[in-house]
């Protein structure tokens, strides 16, 4: 009986041990696979480096106009801005020393007008990289102070003559940078511009030759020169 017992007990030790190893480790597994790594962890808290924008270097309009700006359609925007605040300057001297209305009346147009052309063309200047001149240039301050010094029906003579000389130089210059101008925006600025500018030298010649031809250089009214008349010659007399 006593030997049963100790058969019987180790039969009980051997299935404890066995069903012990067969345990499964699944719930360990289970545990383990729910915890993120740090590489995992590091991989999704730092930022692509893709992800941070960075300036184009074409953002800057400025530099791309300048640098694709011709060196005629440069020149064109110089002289436009110099003459344009030439305008201007003569136009403001009419309307203080010009002797007849007419005269006042298109010299105050030309400060207002031209005004206006010299906001567009600075703007314009600004978007393609342009400095423009703050000064009328010498040639222009040469004219300025000739007129300076002249007064009445001189003045009107003269300032009217140089209107007309600059609005034609004007004219020309516009339609050329219209036609054959490179840049389309500089282009744009010269067309639009043009017809006021023609309107203005219409207007002088109308001015200087009223009902006449558009000749570029004004002439002398024909009845400023006295002529002998052919009658005034006295006839003989016969004598007794």
């Amino acid at each position: 009986m006593s030997n049963f017992k100790i058969f019987s007990t180790g039969l009980v030790a051997i299935a404890l041990s066995v069903t012990t190893g067969c345990t499964p480790t699944t719930p360990r597994d289970q545990n383990t696979s729910e915890v993120p790594s740090a590489q995992s962890v590091q991989a999704t808290e730092s930022p692509s480096p893709s992800a941070s924008p960075t300036a184009s270097p074409s953002a800057s309009p400025t530099a791309s106009g300048q640098n694709n700006l011709s060196s005629s359609d440069r020149q064109f925007m110089i002289e436009a801005a110099q003459d344009g605040l030439a305008e201007v300057q003569l136009g403001q001297l009419a309307s203080q020393r010009g002797r007849s209305n007419v005269v006042k009346q298109y010299g105050q147009r030309m400060v207002q007008d031209h005004t206006q052309v010299n906001a567009q063309l600075k703007q314009l200047a600004a978007q393609k990289g342009v400095t423009l001149p703050t000064s009328i240039g010498s040639n222009n301050q040469q004219i300025k102070q000739r007129l300076s010094r002249l007064s009445g029906t001189n003045f009107d003579r003269q300032y009217l003559n140089q209107m007309l000389q600059a609005h034609e130089k004007d004219v020309a210059a516009f339609q050329t940078e219209a036609q054959q101008g490179q840049d389309p925006d500089v282009k744009a600025f010269a067309a639009q511009t043009l017809p006021s500018l023609q309107q203005h030298l219409e207007e002088v010649r109308s001015i200087v030759n009223p009902g006449g031809t558009s000749n570029s250089t004004p002439t002398s009214s024909p009845t400023s020169t006295p002529t002998s008349s052919p009658t005034s010659t006295p006839t003989p007399t016969s004598t007794p």
